[in-house]
């Protein structure tokens, strides 16, 4: 028999890691340990099992040829040993040994190991208040909360539900609930947007209206207080602002790295919680190797270590630890932290860094926000896409790309590149020169990520200047707070009339782009004109035109109305 290699944690890591081995070194003893009974399984598919896109939660721990990744399975067709509802309570690494406990009988036992990985994942954030323990709150933790999540609903037994958390899970829960089951949703959020930090308040608000139009009440920049408890059960969530009903409660608010183990050995334990690891998934001690949710990784932009937990990254990882403990050269450089999720008829992602993430780590950071179709705009079934391109002003370098679209494979298609190119470190330049794959059904000639790069390198060059989409919107709720603006259209006449007559002339004028050569004398010399069409490339013509002719006193708003239109907003005259 060859090493002994046991692996701590059998969701996504860990047996990915465990079937490698076998297959590079067949004679290897492996033995995978987890508290659970349930393992290897698709965590990431949870909120779909629940809506009932996925029927069956046997699906989600299923192979693509449907074998049942059981017990069994491991050990018949991997040759791996399985240890399930069995707790790791401590590590002794001089004698190389890990104390285990049967949670159903409760003995004990120490299992010896040459080389051991921890795949500890990551445990829910619970939020400490009131109720937070009353019957009927669940976190999005396993597949058994999963099940007891479905069966109430089936039985009838919710027809009010709170999410609390703005997050990804967050969003996919309420969608789960809403959408098969026709329970009434509300999403609490407490930062002032839906998805903080991960994309733009303008995205975030495209996608906000859309949950709202299909029945899930938004209430973002609101604390979720206390979870009201009558006999023990779930009543109401009480917020800074308001008093929700529900039978549910989803609490969402994010992940931790599952370290204890790993801290009670006395392994490098970073400061988020999350084990430090190499490029070869090595711990501090290097016979124990960690990966998936329970480390922390290299960000491949800001060059900072960050907090990861996604399946597709934990199943790479325990690729490359495999590889790494059977003696083969392997490395995982880090990542970029891409995601995209569904909601509804939309999908909304990102990957890099965003506008409020690059600033806060020091980078001179800007962003160019393009509204163009997902495929040749002549093809029938072409639809708008929303991306924003955060780069440096200084190095010119791209720090990430973010968007929001309808549910197809425009965006991901575009997120996907971007990734690649950011790992690599590509600049606005490579970016207006990356390739896609051409046809009118799948891309434009210029595609909508070589169009964001334009406009970056736009910005960066000083040839465009620009209005932030939250400048106009707070100007738009109150026009008078700056009497020194005023909107010039330069679409068509009959687009542009429904605001002009909202508004007026003195805060909304038209004049179409075709005229405004012949006729840009008549405009106001002692007004900042914020330049107005439908995607921002017809009001960056009009701009170098108009600085042309000495006229430099206006902004464009980039994305023009098809961002806005897909936003939503109080001032917009109805259609």
């Amino acid at each position: 028999m060859g090493k002994k290699i046991v692996i701590i944690g059998g969701v996504a890591a860990g047996p990915k890691a465990a079937c490698r081995v076998k297959r590079l070194m067949p004679d290897a003893e492996v033995t995978i340990v987890d508290q659970d009974s349930l393992i290897s399984y698709g965590g990431c598919g949870i909120p779909y099992y629940i809506s009932g896109d996925v029927s069956d939660e046997k699906e989600l721990r299923s192979t693509s040829y449907h074998a049942l990744r059981d017990e069994d399975f491991f050990e018949k067709t991997k040759g791996v040993i399985t240890l399930t509802s069995t707790r790791a309570l401590s590590i002794d690494r001089r004698n190389k040994s890990v104390l285990l406990e049967n949670l159903t009988t409760g003995l004990q036992n120490n299992v010896s190991y040459d080389v051991l990985m921890l795949a500890t994942g990551s445990y829910p954030i619970t939020l400490p208040i009131p109720g937070s323990d009353g019957d009927g709150v669940f976190t999005v933790s396993d597949l058994h909360k999963a099940i007891s999540i479905k069966e109430r609903i089936a039985r009838g037994q919710v027809s009010k539900a709170v999410v609390i958390g703005g997050g990804a899970i967050g969003i996919e829960m309420a969608e789960a609930l809403t959408d098969l089951w026709g329970v009434e949703t509300a999403l609490v959020e407490y930062m002032n947007h839906i998805l903080p930090r991960t994309i733009s308040w303008t995205l975030a608000t495209i996608l906000e209206k859309h949950l709202k139009e299909n029945n899930v009440d938004v209430f973002a920049g609101e604390a979720a207080e206390e979870i009201v408890v009558v006999d023990g059960k779930v009543s109401a969530v009480r917020t800074s602002r308001r008093y929700l009903d529900a039978d549910m409660v989803i609490m969402a608010a994010g992940v931790r790295p599952q370290s204890q183990l790993a801290w009670d050995a006395g392994l490098h334990v970073a400061a988020s919680g999350a084990i430090v690891v190499n490029e070869r998934m090595q711990s501090s001690d290097p016979d124990i190797y960690a990966a998936g949710d329970c480390i922390e990784v290299c960000h491949l932009v800001s060059g900072k270590r960050f907090h990861a937990p996604f399946g597709s990254m934990a199943n790479k990882q325990g690729r490359v630890a495999a590889d790494n403990m059977a003696g083969i050269p392997s490395t995982f450089k880090g990542g970029v932290g891409s995601f995209i999720l569904k909601a509804f008829e939309l999908c909304v992602g990102s990957t890099g860094l965003s506008l409020e993430t690059a600033l806060a780590e020091g980078f001179d950071a800007d962003v160019s926000l393009t509204s163009p179709s997902d495929r040749a705009h002549f093809f029938p079934t072409q639809e708008i896409i929303c991306l924003e391109m955060i780069f440096d002003r200084r190095t010119r370098k791209v720090l990430g790309l973010q968007g929001v679209g309808p549910m197809n494979d425009g965006l991901s298609a575009r997120l996907d590149a971007a990734a690649v190119a950011l790992c690599s470190g590509a600049s606005i330049d490579d970016f207006g020169n990356i390739e896609m794959a051409y046809s009118p059904p799948f891309s434009s000639a210029i595609d909508g990520i070589n169009a964001a790069a334009y406009v970056a390198d736009n910005l960066c060059e000083r040839r465009m200047r620009q209005i932030s989409m939250e400048s106009f919107y707070s100007y738009m709720d109150d026009p008078a707070s700056q009497p020194d603006w005023l909107v010039l259209d330069v679409r068509h006449v009959k687009q542009a009339a429904p605001l002009v007559d909202h508004f007026g002339k003195s805060w909304w004028i038209s004049l179409p782009y075709d005229e405004i050569r012949d006729r840009y004398e008549e405009l106001p010399t002692d007004k900042t004109l914020i330049l107005f069409c439908n995607a921002g490339s017809r009001s960056f013509e009009i701009q170098v035109f108009l600085d042309f002719v000495g006229r430099k006193n206006s902004l464009v708003l980039p994305g023009g109305f098809n961002v806005i239109r897909r936003m939503g907003a109080g001032w917009l005259p109805a259609s």
